[in-house]
This record gives C-alpha cells, sequence and structure tokens, in this order.
C-alpha cells in the first residue's frame, strides 16, 4: 500500500515531515493509517524507526489511543530519542472512532511533561494530530 500524489505528499508536509528527517513511530498497531506512514517515508526517503531505536529523531509519530496506558508515560519516552529542536506527534482517533482520547487528557499530560502544544491537524480519515515541541528557552 503505497501513497502517491500530492494527496500523499501534503499530509507529510502538513506534519512538518522535510526530505532526509529521521521519524520514529511508537505505538503502532493494524489500526493505524497507512497512507499516512507511507507519505512519510516517500518524502524522507527513509522507512520509519521503530520503539526500539536508539538514533537522535527530528519526529516522533506517537500513535495513541484511550486506553493505551499513561499518556504523560509515554510522552516521557517519546522525548528521549527526540532531537532538541525536535517534535512529538500525537495521533489519536478522531471524535467518535474507537480510542478517541479527550483532549483534556492531551492538554493535562503535555504540560507535566514540559512540552508545549503548537498545533492540531486531521491526519487522513480516522485520525488527528496534536504537535507538540518544547519551550523555548528564553533568551537572556
Amino acid at each position: 500500500m503505497v501513497a502517491s500524489g500530492d494527496a500523499a505528499g501534503s499530509v507529510a508536509e502538513r506534519l512538518g515531515i522535510k526530505p532526509d528527517m529521521v521519524v520514529q513511530e511508537i505505538g503502532w498497531d493494524e489500526d493505524v493509517d497507512d497512507d499516512v506512514r507511507a507519505a512519510i517515508e516517500e518524502l524522507t526517503g527513509e522507512e520509519l524507526l521503530d520503539e526500539e531505536a536508539q538514533e537522535v529523531v527530528d519526529v516522533v509519530l506517537l500513535w495513541w489511543r484511550d486506553g493505551d496506558g499513561d499518556l504523560g508515560d509515554a510522552l516521557v519516552d517519546a522525548r528521549v530519542s527526540l532531537d532538541e529542536d525536535g517534535a512529538i506527534w500525537v495521533l489519536t482517533p478522531k471524535t467518535g472512532r474507537p480510542g478517541h482520547v479527550e483532549p483534556a487528557e492531551l492538554a493535562e499530560a503535555v504540560p507535566t511533561v514540559g512540552l508545549s502544544q503548537t498545533s492540531n491537524v486531521s491526519v487522513g480519515e480516522a485520525w488527528m494530530g496534536s504537535r507538540l515541541v518544547s519551550p523555548k528557552k528564553a533568551k537572556r
């Protein structure tokens, strides 16, 4: 299942993915959007790294569903390999879909682990993405 064309590329581009970026995927399961995954791999020219990867990464895709555990713990784990200027995309099922995560759960976990939520985008038919980054340190 390979995504191609403008629509596929635009999904990866909306996530801020650029050629040669290193992207790690956490929380893969059979319900993930394979078109999104393929679009990212096509744009970066690389396969997504799995949860066990030790390399420093530019972007983490965290597929997250209600019932997956403690979101705060997952975000702490996701930050381990993340470049200081990198982003974590928390991908959650859209409202009405199985595994939907209430926005309040994300809003509560994000500042607790020292991140800021900067944007939300629709990622395919069934998933929403929330972009999380480290707050920029105040310049002295």
